[in-house]
Parts: structure tokens; sequence; C-alpha cells
């Protein structure tokens, strides 16, 4: 098909296009640590032979070359030094495949790659079947995922969160089934499990958890929202395990809210309607925890940063309403996290309680082994701007957006700066989706897309792009309603830079906002980099198209049957993003059954090198928020897409050593 043809970057077959940032750093910025990751050599079958891929490093020196083996023999004349690719047209899945570095004349150790035959089958430990106390029978699905290196030897274990399928959005009444999580290295070995017990509600909006090396150590901690009867990873209780904060019987009360839009249970055969409030923990203790990646266990457990009250866990319903605009934690409980390397150095954990009315935004720190809180943002507080509630989204982005070597937090229509104090709101109000990345190759710095659910407080924007350094408006699309969804990505190499698209509209729009096509994706929830162009290509539910811009259409790339999708009709993976291989992003899926996850990685040469994707902190960032709330891709700092200029080499501190 011709409209798929796209002119290649001028050098991009001998010149190495390293991890860079979208705005000019300061000469004395900081130095961000990077984990050390090894080469993440898998070899993926391919229609025709086997294609090796492997990671290059942000730590590489110049002009390192690679040697490729199959079954002990090497494939290459000359060592590889302008891809970290390589096609085996006489390849087969039963081969061994093996990648070494070449400096000079001198060969190191080789590396085994790991073989996919359509895609990696990750076998999981499902838990049981429960039964909830009003005599609900629940299951479980294999739902949201992160990556990181729990145990120090280079390779990303996968981080699950298992979720039964009574969870519940804040809009509803009803019990739920306890959430777990699950540590599997890439074979399916299970490391352990945590079950944050009957006192954390189970749903999309109650439990974003956080992984990364946050002490610097090389081994990676996990930091999540807990409560009594929480059980870490070593069978320890935290808190009182016979503790029960739920909601109990009661006469059933509907819940009229803008903010609530679900229809509540009616009554169903002659019984009685649902409880009041039932399953709902709307007092008691919380906390915030931090747990040891290899073991699971707990290291510390602090009270978490945002009370429900004003004065404390246990507020009455006339103080809860007065804080958050509700009295049954609708609003109270929408809670957000992200990691952000806040001093330009260690990673930050970001804790977040509040969107719609009162915002609360935490930062912590790891410091010896303990949660220390670097700085808190309230909206209500004396000192903070006039209007800054109620700009949240249902995810936040981390993104240096000034250029001082430290990440600012995007709170949707409000950013936060490195130290806590906001940076810049545009008073838009809250949105469902949002994006952050230097979608224009020819500007220097970085662009928010994102889109609106209040018309009275966006002006009628349903979407609209920003310059992330200032909230400067760049261009909106009207609406006369809530926007639900939207995605941006550079697919059209006509136009420079990215397009943008959201459910408002019919229309595709370019940087300026100029309606380039009458047409736009149907696709709207998320995005991929799989095969070997610059062009970023849709991801939704267990597809991954390709736009014709020609045409003026999505046509299929890749179908993974017998895997699926997560959320709804957010349609989400359990993760995507550059796990290993080159720079090419993976996906992972659960399967039907939910007795597997599936990753999926793909079989396309490209000429094109860069280092990891996840050795850009901004890119690494994404993939410790992924999975908050209402999840959204990852973006680098740096423009990838056609015509983009080569950016300058990320400068990083690695930590850890691969054992």
């Amino acid at each position: 098909m011709t409209g798929f043809k796209t002119k290649l970057w001028a050098g991009a077959s001998a010149a190495v296009l390293m991890v860079g940032s979208g705005v000019s750093a300061q000469a004395q910025a900081p130095v961000m640590q990077a984990e050390a990751l090894d080469r993440g050599v898998v070899a993926v079958t391919a229609s025709k032979g086997v294609l090796i891929s492997w990671r290059a490093l942000a730590n590489d020196a110049d002009g390192l070359g690679f040697n490729v083996y199959r079954d002990g023999k090497k494939l290459n004349v000359r060592p590889i030094t302008d891809r970290t690719n390589f096609a085996d047209e006489k390849g087969t899945a039963n081969a061994v495949y093996e990648v070494s570095e070449v400096t000079g004349r001198k060969e190191g150790p080789r590396s085994k790659a790991i073989t996919i035959d359509g895609y990696l089958n990750i076998p999981l430990n499902k838990p049981a079947d429960g039964v909830t106390p009003d005599n609900k029978a629940y299951s479980y699905t294999a739902n949201d995922a992160s990556v990181a290196d729990l145990d120090g030897d280079g390779q990303y274990e996968i981080i699950l969160k298992w979720d039964p399928d009574n969870s519940r959005d804040n809009a509803q009444n009803g019990y739920t089934g306890p959430t777990y999580l699950d540590a599997y290295k890439l074979d399916g070995t299970q490391l352990w499990r945590i079950d944050l017990g009957r006192n954390i509600r189970s749903g999309a909006h109650y439990t974003q958890f956080q992984v990364a090396d946050y002490d610097g150590d090389g081994f990676a901690e996990l930091i999540v929202k807990t409560a009594d009867g929480t059980v870490d990873g070593q069978g320890k209780v935290i808190g009182d395990a016979r503790a029960n904060w739920l909601s109990g019987p009661g006469p059933f009360v509907p819940i009229t809210d803008p903010y609530a839009p679900t229809p509540q249970p009616e009554a169903t055969n002659g019984e009685p309607p649902t409880q009041r409030f039932a399953g709902r923990a709307l007092h008691g203790p919380e906390y915030l925890s931090l747990f040891d990646g290899r073991t699971g266990a707990v290291r510390d457990t602090i009270p978490y940063p945002a009370t429900r009250g004003p004065n404390g866990d246990n507020p009455t319903p006339e103080e809860a309403q007065a804080r958050w605009g509700d009295a049954y934690s609708n609003r109270a409980d929408r809670f957000l996290a992200g990691t952000a390397w806040l001093d330009g150095v260690k990673p930050s954990a970001i804790f977040a309680r509040g969107y719609y009315t009162l915002t609360t935004v935490a930062a912590i720190d790891v410091r010896d082994g303990k949660l220390v809180k670097r700085w808190y943002f309230d909206s209500s507080a004396p000192d903070a701007p006039k209007g800054s509630g109620g700009q949240g989204n249902h995810q936040l982005s981390v993104a240096d957006v000034d250029g001082d070597g430290r990440h600012e937090i995007i709170y949707g229509a409000m950013t936060l700066d490195d130290d806590g104090k906001v940076l810049w709101n545009t008073g838009m109000g809250h949105g469902d989706a949002m994006h952050v990345s230097a979608f224009d190759p020819n500007q220097t710095g970085l662009q928010r897309w994102g889109v609106h659910e209040n018309m009275k407080m966006s002006g009628n924007a349903g979407s609209a792009l920003l310059d992330a350094r200032t909230g400067e408006v760049i261009f909106k699309v009207p609406a006369d309603k809530d926007t639900g969804r939207g995605a941006a990505g550079d697919i059209d190499p006509r136009f420079p830079g990215a397009e943008f698209w959201g459910s408002n509209s019919d229309n595709l729009y370019d940087l300026k906002g100029n309606v380039i096509s009458d047409k736009r994706p149907r696709q709207l929830n998320f995005m991929v980099w799989w095969d070997g162009d610059l062009l970023r290509e849709i991801l939704d539910g267990n597809k991954i198209y390709k736009w014709d811009w020609e045409a003026g259409e999505s046509r299929v790339l890749l179908e993974a049957a017998g895997a699926t999708s997560n959320n709804g009709t957010k349609a989400t993976p359990a993760l995507s993003g550059d796990i290993f291989g080159d720079w090419r992003e993976e996906v992972i899926l659960r399967a039907e059954d939910n007795r597997s996850l599936r990753i999926y990685s793909t079989s396309t040469p490209t000429t094109y090198k860069f280092t990891t994707l996840m050795h850009d902190p901004q890119y690494r960032a994404a993939i410790a928020w992924q999975n908050t709330a209402y999840n959204q891709p990852p973006w680098p700092s740096f423009y990838i897409g056609e015509g983009m200029k080569m950016p300058p080499k990320i400068k990083v501190q690695i930590t850890g050593k691969p054992e």
C-alpha cells in the first residue's frame, strides 16, 4: 500500500539516535538516576525467519558494536553499529540466539535471547474465587501491571494487580473482593503476593501502585496504599487484622450526583435493595506502605498523607461533605499515583487524592528504608492559589516541562513544580485523557494534549493542546458536552509533528489546530511504536492498527487472538512499553482465561536506533504511572516521528549492576 511509505530520517542507517530531552537543560542541571539493565535480547519469529533485537543502553560507549549468533554460528560479517536488530531469514523458533558486545576487536560475553513465537507466555497463579458478606460470588481478572528490576539481575519482573470481577466504580455501592498484587519473573516464577485486604475497596480508582528503585540500591521497591488487614508477601499483617471498616446494613440510599453517573443497583427477584453505602470504607486508619521488591516484605508504613476528614480518618458526614463535596467517598477515594525525579537525581513517589473538588498531592522519598515526606500540596490550604482545586484528571503525567532537570507533575489542567507549588493552572477543569511529550519537532519544549469534561470550566473546549511550560493554549476544539477520550501521535508523515484527535470531533488536527482531514482514527485509547518507521501505531483492545492517511482509515497490523484488554471501554493493555529488545514497544495482555499474561513484541526490522526508552526518565516515569486510574500510553521527553532531529544524548547515572 503506497500510503504506508514514509521518508526515512536522513542518515538513520548510519547514525545513532540517542535518547534526549525535548527541553534544553540548564548547564548545572542535576543528573537523574536510571536502572542498570541487561541487553534484553529477544528472538521473535516472523513470517519469514526470526528478528533478533536488543537494547542500546545510555552508558554504551560510542561506536559499540554487536555480533549475533545462531546456534553458536556468527551471522553478521562485521559488528553491527547502526541498529539494534538483525533479521535472520533462515532462522527458526527452535534456534538458540545470542548477542555479544564488540569494542574495537575485543568481543565480550554473549547474552542469550528469549525466544518469542507469537507471544511470550507467562503463567499466573490466579487467586481463588470468593464470596462477599452479602453472599455474592466473585472471581479474579488479571488487571494492570508494571515492570521493574526487583532482584537486581538487569531483567524486568512483572508486578500485576488482580481485580475481582465485582470491582466497583466509586459511584457504585456494593461489596468487592480484595485486591492482590503479585510479582513474577518472565519465566512465570512467582516471587510474592500481597493481599491488600478487605478494607481496601477494589476498582480502578482505589489502588494505584508504584514500583521503582527509590533508594538507588539497584533493587526496586513497591509503594502502595494499605489498610488494617493488609498482608505482605511474607504473611505479616499490617495494622489490626480483625478490623472491619466497611459500611454495613442500612436502608438503600440512591446516589444522585453529577460525578456519580453510574446507575445504582435496584432490587431484583424480590430481594431487598442494596445496603446503604455497603462495602465502602468511610472510616478507619489509612496507610502508605513500602515493600521490599525481592520478597514482598513490608519495610515501612506511615499514615496516608491525605486524610478523609479535616482532622483525621474518621470524619462525620457533614465534615466529609464540606471537605470533598459528598459524604460517601465518591470524590475522596479518587486516588492517583506516579513516580517523579523531583530533585533531579532520585525518584520520589507521588500519591494524590481528589481531583473533582479538593486536590491533595504528596511527594514521598525513601531514605534509609523509611518513607519520608518531601512536600504536600492541598488546594484548600490558605497559601494555595485560588482555583487550584477541581483541575485533576483521571490520571497524571510526569515531565520536566521547564527544563531545569527536575520533573513536574502535570495534574490535568494544572501543573505542580518540582517543589510542590503551582506552576500554572488553566482553570479548564477535569478530563479523562492526557498526553505529554515533544509533539513539535520544530519547537523547543513539551506540549500537553488533553480532553475536558466540564464545558463551563473549559470554555466549551472539548480538547486542547497546551504549551507544557506555561499552560498557554495553542489551540482548542469546541464541544458542547463531556469529551471522553482523546489521543495524539505522529500518524501522518505529510504534516510536521504529531496529529491530534478526540471523541468531540470527526476531524484530525495538526500542531496548529488546522483540520488536515475530516476522517480520524476511530480508535482513541492507546498508542504504540510497533513497525519499522518513525510513525506511531494505535493500540486498542487486542489489536494494533496502522493509520492509512491516504484512505483515511485504520488497518489492523496485529490481532492478539485469545488475549484481551482491561478496564471496559478503556480497552487498555495490562502494560505497554519498551520492556526488552530494541526501542519498539511490547504489549502485555491477559489471556482470556486469566491463567497467563502474553507479551507481544514486533517481528519487523527497523533501520532506526534509539537508546532504550526506559533510560529516558520521563518515559520510565510513564511506565510507573501507567497503571493509574484511566491508563494512558507512555511518552518520552523527545520527539519521535517524521522529520525528527537527532536529540542530544541524555546523561543519567546508572544505579546497581546486573548480577
